[in-house]
Parts: structure tokens; sequence; C-alpha cells
């Protein structure tokens, strides 16, 4: 147990550092780790990840509201509709054998690869959407946000931050604080509905949220000392290669669904 616990906070280490490096959340690589040294099953590894990811959404909303760069209603709006797609996302995960999961975990690997390196390149609103589209839009966007965080057991930042700042004219740090302020009710809404599916691996916590909440802050510090091109590009090519690694995952011989 001890030994568990101590790979828990090293993995949560690596995953805030990584994550805090290149400005993702944590469950990209949290959830591999989680996989592959703690030998702990899809479904487990991403309910898992989401109750880690609260914190993180937490801390990091903290973090930021005291420097002004959260809009509490975008956030808000973000949350209202996701909240109960969360729940549904997590169900749906639930269902699923988990070789189907891994390959909806490998594909979005590569999405998340393809956005973190064309993110530099992406141009801002030249005329940011108001009134009710700008209130349909995140409303939309927070559906969408909450079935993905509840069915891959991540944070949703890499839909919620392209769609505030290329569609509402959202600086990117404004767009960050709001995402990770949007992503704590989300998260404990799929959180909680894994957790009574079985899904959360309670014992590791302890250990595995600290190290990401350490881990963040570090990433985060040593991010502005690194050329951020080389960052992108080694983090997107690990992202792809574990991707496809879930991609060719096929069915196993004796699967009957």
């Amino acid at each position: 147990m001890l030994g568990e616990r101590k790979m828990s906070l090293l993995i949560g280490l690596a995953a805030g550092f990584f994550g805090g490096l290149v400005g993702l959340g944590g469950g990209v690589i949290m959830i591999p780790l989680m996989v592959g040294v703690l030998k702990m099953n899809q479904h487990k590894a991403q309910g898992t990840s989401l109750v880690a990811l609260v914190f993180t959404g937490l801390s990091g909303a903290i973090t930021y509201s005291l420097k002004g760069s959260v809009d509490i209603l975008a956030a808000v709006l973000l949350a209202s509709t996701a909240i109960f797609t969360a729940r549904a996302g997590a169900r749906f995960a639930h269902a699923l054998p988990e070789w189907k999961l891994k390959r909806f975990f490998g594909g979005f690997l590569i999405f998340v690869a393809f956005l973190l390196l064309v993110k530099p390149y992406l141009p801002q609103a030249a005329e940011p959407i108001t009134g009710w589209l700008k209130v349909f839009v995140f409303l939309l966007t927070g559906a969408f946000t909450g079935f993905l965080s509840g069915m891959l057991g991540v944070g949703g930042g890499t839909i919620m931050v392209p769609a505030m700042v290329l569609l509402a004219g959202f600086s990117q740090y404004m767009a960050q604080g709001s995402s990770l302020l949007a992503m704590v009710p989300i998260g404990m809404v799929g959180a909680y509905t894994h957790w009574r599916l079985g899904n959360v691996r309670t014992e590791i916590l302890p250990a595995l949220i600290p190290g990401i909440l350490i881990g963040s802050s570090l990433g985060g510090s040593i991010a502005n000392l690194l050329p951020e091109i080389a960052l992108r590009v080694i983090f997107s090519i690990i992202l792809v290669r574990t991707g496809l690694k879930n991609l060719k995952i096929g069915k196993p011989k004796m699967q009957t669904q």
C-alpha cells in the first residue's frame, strides 16, 4: 500500500508538472500513468482523475481570481448545462467496454495534441459575439464539455478555452481562469457519478491530489523559462504516441459486446 501511495504522489507530480508547463489539465497525463503504472482499468483511472481535477480546478480558479482573471458569468453559463451532461457522460463511459473507452480516450489525446500545436496561431475573435448569441454558445459549449469531461475523466479546458478565445474575444488568461472555475462544479458532478458507479480509487487520492497541486505550481513557474514551441512539440509527440497506442487496442477475442 505504501508503494502505491508513493507512486500515486509521483503520478500527481508528473501530471501537474507537465500540465502546468503547457497549460493543460493533468488528466491527459494522469490517466495513462494510472493505467500503465498502477495497473488500473480505464474506467477507474478516468473516474479517479476527475476527482483529483476538481481540486486542481479549485486551486487554479482561486489563483486566477486573485488576479482578476475570472469571468464569473461565463463560468456559470458553461457549468449550468455541463453539470447535467457530465452525469450522462460518466454513465455512458461506465456502459462501454474498456477497449472502446480506451479508443475514445486515444482519439481525444490526438485531438489535444493537434490543438496544442495550433494554439499559438489561433486568432482572437475580430468581432466577439455578444448578447443572447453569446449566452447560447456558452450553454452549448458547456453541454458538450460536460459530457466529454464525464466520459473521459478530463477537465474540459481543451474545449472551453478555445471557445471563449475564438468566439467571445476573451484573453487567453481570462479564458483559462474562467474555465478552471467552471471545471469545479462540472468535475464534482462527474466525479460523484463515477464514485457511485464504483469507478473511483479513493485510497490513492490523499497522495494524488497534493502531487497534482505541487506539480502544477512547479510546472507553471518553470514554463516561462523554457522555449514554448519545444515544449509543445515534445508534449504533442508524447500525446500522439499514447493516443495511437490506445487507438490500436482491438476487441478482446472473448469480448461479446
